[in-house]
């Protein structure tokens, strides 16, 4: 059985993927990391109070952390080619599971395993019927969308329950104002170094480029994304936890579709495509530090929220607009 992805003899598909993957997604990164500095830069001269005083490094910072845990999750499913539009939902479900074990005399770090337990399910069933069934995963994240929704409401009444837990539990989780950007960076420093550096974030990035070649070289395609969705859901939860410790309150209503196109479009401004093949995680978090930048910006300036959907929508097609060019331009230049 041979061992590349495509007409290259004898050189190992995880090679190759390293190559081509590792210089996309340095020049990523580093466009994105330019448009964050131009941001920042503006903002900070139209308002002298946009960085440099603690309350809106909070309020950025926790704005950035809950979209960029999601959208690392969503990296790597649409590295494959696929997406999952029911995140924003475990986010919601996962710590209503949390308090029900609590409840129910769990200790608080084992009510956490449940919680994250319960979203990991929904990332399995997201995965099982996506590749087994071979629905497109658009589809299948459609349905659990409006299926976790459901869930969630019906065991919740419609009614916010409070956040259960200790001052130390508190403090580590999100209680702490830099709590989840600090949960955030170190995820994507997880998340970086498992995409760039071992077997399972190659191997995505191979089945994402040449699915059947892959697959010939004797890379798991099907195996990987069904773990990619189980992962990519329970960052979701996880999420959903550390903002549910934050307010305070757990409420049926929070995160939902706005967290998930959040992530989304992190990932995507990030340098991410959604056509599969390339993806960057350390993009998708100054993705989604640009998307901070941008609401609190416009906030701190005067002008209405109501833009901010414009310019999200503008940089959204942007970005996919840029990043399928320079995926033609990569081609071209290989051949």
């Amino acid at each position: 059985m041979s061992e590349s992805v495509n007409e290259t003899p004898g050189r190992p598909a995880t090679s190759r993927a390293r190559a081509r993957f590792g210089g996309f997604a340095w020049s990523a990164e580093l466009r994105i990391l330019l448009v964050a500095v131009l941001v920042g830069a503006y903002f900070e001269t139209a308002n002298h109070d946009f960085l440099l005083t603690s309350a809106s490094l909070q309020n950025l910072s926790q704005f950035v952390a809950p979209a960029a845990i999601i959208a690392f999750g969503e990296v790597m499913l649409m590295i494959g080619g696929e997406i999952d539009l029911s995140a924003g939902m475990v986010f919601a479900f996962a710590p209503f599971m949390m308090a029900f074990a609590a409840d129910a005399g769990a200790p608080m770090w084992l009510a956490v395993l449940a919680g994250v337990s319960a979203a990991a399910l929904v990332g399995f069933v997201n995965g099982a019927v996506t590749v087994f069934l071979r629905l497109p995963s658009f589809v299948t994240t459609l349905g659990t969308l409006f299926l976790i929704n459901g869930i969630t409401l019906t065991i919740s009444r419609g009614t916010p329950l409070s956040t259960p837990g200790g001052p130390t539990f508190t403090a580590v989780m999100g209680g702490w104002g830099y709590s989840e950007i600090c949960w955030a960076v170190a995820i994507a420093f997880v998340m970086h170094v498992m995409l760039r550096h071992t077997r399972w974030g190659l191997h995505t990035v191979a089945s994402g480029a040449n699915p059947l070649g892959a697959s010939e070289a004797g890379i798991h395609v099907n195996r990987l994304k069904l773990g990619n969705f189980i992962l990519a859901a329970v960052l979701a939860g996880f999420t959903g936890i550390l903002e549910a410790v934050r307010i305070t309150s757990i409420d049926p209503q929070a995160g939902g579709n706005q967290i998930m196109f959040l992530a989304v479009a992190a990932a995507v401004i990030g340098g991410t495509p959604l056509t599969g093949g390339s993806g960057t995680i350390v993009g998708a978090l100054i993705g989604a530090a640009v998307l901070g930048m941008l609401n609190d910006g416009f906030t701190l300036i005067g002008i209405n929220a109501f833009t901010f959907n414009i310019i999200l929508g503008a940089a959204i097609l942007a970005a996919m607009i840029f990043n399928i060019h320079v995926a033609r331009l990569g081609r071209r230049g290989r051949s």
